[in-house]
């Protein structure tokens, strides 16, 4: 079942739910250890100025369906760089709260909830994946908004996608105003054109890779700066993408980050470059 926008959204002063329900429909669930690996790993890394500088360090991972294990490792991960660390996971299938609160430790909770963020204060970071994309392209706007409009000052809210065992994956960066990027990382040997990724792109963006549109120049352009730098195969998946992307900067390509980023399968480009047309 597919929810349409007008349904999701809700003011902000009734807590966001209408008749005390959360907002949002109950997703698929699916899940694995170590699935979200490479966009936490983003979080910890490219993003981790943003969680030492946090007043208050918390987090909620929105949606993290059948087992809890993904919301226990974002825990685990951000306690790294903030021992005062709080994560929330969120989930509006009762039982699957229900199963995760024997997991509760200081620092990490469950509760029942959805898009309105049920949460004491304002969260640095919302973590959405493989939750968007159970929707129409139509209310991605409308649920970007939600959310946003719920992050404390300097917050981020992360919508993305990924494959069964987080091989590949895709995610959008927003912070309380708009879209900031898109990130593609890929483990190596996972695919033979970094295109491969389409159908991990989120939801703003998957319907979305055909001629004329932005985000297909980009992974055109990612793919043909891939094959150009073949010859570096020899030395190394590492070397080729790092390669790739260099191609891309000089292009003239915003990309963001740096080589350190990039040999990890990483990149980054500012959301003007991929940003769906009317």
């Amino acid at each position: 079942m597919v929810q349409k926008a007008e349904r999701v959204l809700a003011p902000r002063k009734q807590g966001g739910a209408r008749g005390g329900r959360p907002v949002g429909n109950v997703t698929r669930g699916t899940t694995n250890p170590n699935r979200m690996r490479r966009v936490d790993r983003w979080l910890t890394g490219a993003q981790v100025r943003r969680w030492r500088a946090a007043a208050h360090p918390l987090a909620v991972d929105l949606g993290y369906g059948a087992s809890p294990a993904t919301a226990v490792e974002l825990f685990e991960r951000l306690a790294t760089v903030r021992a005062d660390t709080r994560v929330v996971g969120i989930e509006i299938e009762p039982e699957r709260v229900r199963q995760a609160k024997p997991l509760e430790q200081p620092g990490l909770s469950f509760q029942l909830g959805g898009f309105e963020l049920p949460v004491a204060g304002d969260p640095m970071l919302v973590r959405a994946f493989n939750v968007l994309r159970q929707y129409e392209e139509a209310d991605v706007p409308g649920i970007w908004r939600l959310v946003q409009d719920r992050l404390a000052p300097g917050g981020l809210f992360v919508d993305g996608t990924c494959d069964e065992i987080g091989r590949r994956a895709a995610w959008v960066a927003l912070d309380a105003k708009r879209p900031l990027s898109l990130s593609i990382s890929m483990r190596f040997g996972s695919f033979t054109l970094p295109s491969d990724v389409a159908e991990r792109l989120p939801k703003a963006l998957i319907h979305r890779n055909v001629p004329g549109e932005k985000v297909h120049a980009f992974l055109q352009a990612m793919d043909q700066a891939w094959l150009e730098a073949a010859p570096l195969a020899s030395f190394g998946n590492r070397q080729r993408w790092s390669a790739m992307c260099r191609t891309l900067l000089d292009a003239g390509w915003p990309v963001q980050d740096g080589p350190s980023r990039w040999r990890l399968g990483e990149v980054t480009v500012g959301w003007e470059a991929v940003a769906p047309g009317s």
